[in-house]
């Protein structure tokens, strides 16, 4: 049966994420050390299984209200006003979504129509480009530079848009840079922003990883709270990924369009996980600063090791990644990630994943034990030598 026949053109043309790729080929080569996915190394703690565990046994199996348990969104929006000073009624702002990823997909497709571009700065998350073609949109791919350790520059930016631009993506703190951007140079993104009637997507879920600098929520900008539509999640910060728990926070016009295509795409999030986050978000704090901290041991020894290898890399303020250049290898960076992998046994991505802006780079997530990377860096040195 020829089946392509009956397949969608929008999803002919999207591809499978390289970063899927390149972590399936991990399990092909054993004894690998895998620096390929963005996913904490820690369990979650405790008390927040056990918050869920006790929701199950008490029978909190059913349905919630389509936009979250309104106990969570109220403690989503006590700690956006806690930690970032944004204010938002839970009642009526805030929708809980299965993992910032859905989050993603329905804010993109409820502002999207039929040749609409939507503003994307490169290299970043793999899902922005897809979820826009999908909604029949036109994304367009807004470059960042290591020279600007990968912020957006309001120059740039103005180049890329047309009378047909509608949004723009903000992916900041950054995967894959790890960059983050200053509330000054936030501040100059919003005059663009108000210039050309833009409305921004502002996925910020990293935002509690950064390293000694403070997060801005873009939100936060005077005149941007009522452009935004901020996007986060319990994934990376309290090592939650495997729960699928996200939130938007956006204005009450805009969170009942959104809410709609939630409504119909997946209902709502598993139950028993809301209340596993309402325990993370109301008593969690110390747990984020644990695991904040062995990041940052973490990223400056990685950042050093391949700084004392010779490869040039920008110091990443955010997240859990390096994104150093190999270009001075003269090896085109796919083939660098699978030399990599199948001579010295370490998975990293080739940062044409995130777009034709990280050609010549690769992704090295350091969200892995100090055990391994110590080794994963034994090894890579010893392929960088042999080259």
């Amino acid at each position: 049966m020829e089946y392509q026949k009956y397949v969608a053109k929008n999803v002919k043309s999207i591809e499978i994420s390289t970063i899927r790729y390149f972590f399936n080929m991990v399990n092909q080569v054993e004894g690998a050390i895998s620096l390929c996915i963005g996913e904490p190394d820690f369990t979650t703690p405790e008390h927040i299984n056990e918050a869920a565990i006790k929701a199950l046994n008490d029978g909190k199996t059913f349905y919630t209200p389509n936009a979250g348990l309104l106990e969570l969104r109220k403690e989503i929006a006590g700690y956006m006003k806690r930690r970032f000073k944004l204010e938002y009624n839970p009642e009526s702002e805030i929708i809980v979504t299965i993992g910032a990823s859905e989050a993603i997909e329905v804010a993109i497709r409820t502002l999207t129509e039929s040749g609409d571009e939507v503003l994307i700065p490169q290299p970043s998350f793999v899902a922005y480009g897809p979820c826009t073609i999908l909604a029949g949109g036109k994304p367009v791919y807004v470059p960042t530079y290591m020279e600007d350790e990968f912020a957006l520059r309001p120059d740039v930016l103005e180049k890329y848009i047309t009378p047909k631009s509608k949004i723009l993506v903000l992916p900041y703190p950054n995967n894959p840079t790890g960059a983050v951007m200053s509330r000054q140079q936030l501040e100059a993104i919003a005059q663009v922003v108000e210039k050309h009637d833009l409305i921004v997507v502002s996925d910020e879920i990293y935002w509690d990883l950064t390293y000694g600098v403070e997060h801005s929520a873009f939100a936060s900008i005077p005149g941007m709270w009522e452009r935004t539509v901020t996007i986060s999640g319990l994934s990376k910060s309290y090592a939650m990924t495997g729960w699928r728990l996200g939130y938007i926070a956006a204005p009450r016009e805009l969170a009942a369009e959104i809410l709609k295509v939630h409504q119909y795409s997946v209902t709502c999030a598993a139950t028993m996980g809301q209340y596993a986050a309402i325990e993370a978000l109301r008593n969690g704090d110390e747990d984020i600063a644990r695991m904040r901290e062995e990041y940052n041991k973490r990223r400056i020894f990685l950042l050093s090791s391949l700084r004392n290898m010779g490869l040039e890399c920008f110091e990443p303020r955010g997240a859990f990644y390096v994104f150093p250049s190999i270009e001075k290898t003269g090896i085109p960076c796919e083939e660098f990630a699978q030399r990599l992998l199948y001579e010295a046994k370490v998975a990293v991505v080739p940062g044409t994943a995130f777009g034709e802006n990280g050609r010549g780079f690769v992704r090295m997530a350091y969200a892995t034990s100090m055990e391994n990377l110590e080794e994963a860096v034994r090894r890579i040195k010893n392929f960088m030598a042999g080259l």
